[in-house]
């Protein structure tokens, strides 16, 4: 297990809950302090339609950060709900995801988080999204993300994921629309083993001019896991457009990478590249001779890697 990648906090939350009579915990909603999780800034409350929460920053605020953090407990359980964040102009704010599921029932668990983003002008969100399994049982761990986030004039936000073993099946959707001077960077970070199966499906959508979008994946498939890339930017105006994925694979794993552009303007500016393979013999030898295992050798590669 990568300690650097992993959410040490939310490991304590599922140890704290495990035992519990609690299905699927939102520690925002459901802790008994709804309403009072607010602040001065940052107003939170229950939707009413259906499950999740509504976060609502105002304007101006700078130097906050909103913890979304959920964790199911028991075999069996299905949920979905809709979290929707509004961004008011001229802010810069943290908002921290973690979704954790400790199974060790026969039943599979499955969390699938709606998260959409309405981003103000001049403003700006950094979004940590960490997705976390554990439990011996034979249930699936199974997480299904989507993120929607709008971006409005001069808005940006910078996005980084991380699930890093644990989670059996996923299958992630993710959407930003850029407007104009706009700027969206993702980073994704994925690690599967065993018979694990995860695919990405991306897209950055860059409608006004001087709009700026910038794809990261990094990825490790061990065993005979699966996975799918799927990253898309388009460009509708005068913009730049990059992705790049980065694939180790090992074991008899399988890694497809599709990354596309479309530009549907002559000033748009897009690149895209893509690129699976091993581990490099030579960087394990060279490890092993300053005294690491070839196990320990992998393993800080792994880490270099995905950091």
């Amino acid at each position: 297990m990568m300690d650097t990648e992993v959410d040490r906090e939310l490991l304590e939350k599922i140890a704290d809950l495990v035992g519990k009579p609690v299905g699927a915990f939102n520690i925002r909603k459901d802790s008994g302090c709804d309403g009072r999780q607010s602040t001065e800034h940052i107003e939170i409350t229950s939707k009413s339609d259906k499950p999740g929460i509504d976060i609502r920053v105002k304007p101006g605020t700078t130097g906050e950060t909103c913890h979304i953090p959920v964790i199911i407990t028991k075999p069996g359980i299905e949920e979905v709900v809709y979290n929707d964040f509004y961004i008011g102009e001229n802010s810069n704010v943290d908002i921290v995801a973690g979704c954790g599921i400790h199974n060790c029932g026969e039943q599979a668990s499955q969390h699938d988080g709606v998260h959409t983003f309405y981003v103000g002008k001049n403003s700006h969100v950094h979004y940590t999204e960490k997705h976390y399994g554990e439990g011996d049982g034979k249930g699936g761990k199974i997480m299904n993300p989507s993120t929607i986030v709008y971006l409005e004039e001069g808005a940006s936000i910078q996005m980084d994921t991380t699930q890093i073993r644990g989670i059996d099946s996923t299958k992630r959707y993710t959407k930003i629309v850029c407007g104009k001077d706009a700027e969206a960077v993702v980073t994704e970070r994925l690690l599967t083993h065993g018979e694990q199966v995860a695919e990405s499906d991306m897209e950055i959508v860059l409608d006004g001019e001087n709009s700026r979008g910038r794809v990261i994946s990094r990825s490790v498939a061990q065993d005979k896991s699966q996975q799918l890339f799927k990253p898309l930017v388009t460009g509708n105006a005068q913009c730049f457009g990059h992705v790049q994925c980065d694939s180790i694979i090992m074991g008899t794993a399988t890694i497809r990478s599709v990354p596309e552009i479309a530009a549907n303007c002559m000033e748009a500016q897009l690149i895209h590249e893509a690129a699976i393979g091993k581990i490099a013999g030579d960087q394990l030898l060279k490890l092993q001779t300053l005294g690491l295992t070839e196990e320990e050798a992998e393993d800080c590669i792994l880490k270099g890697f995905l950091a």
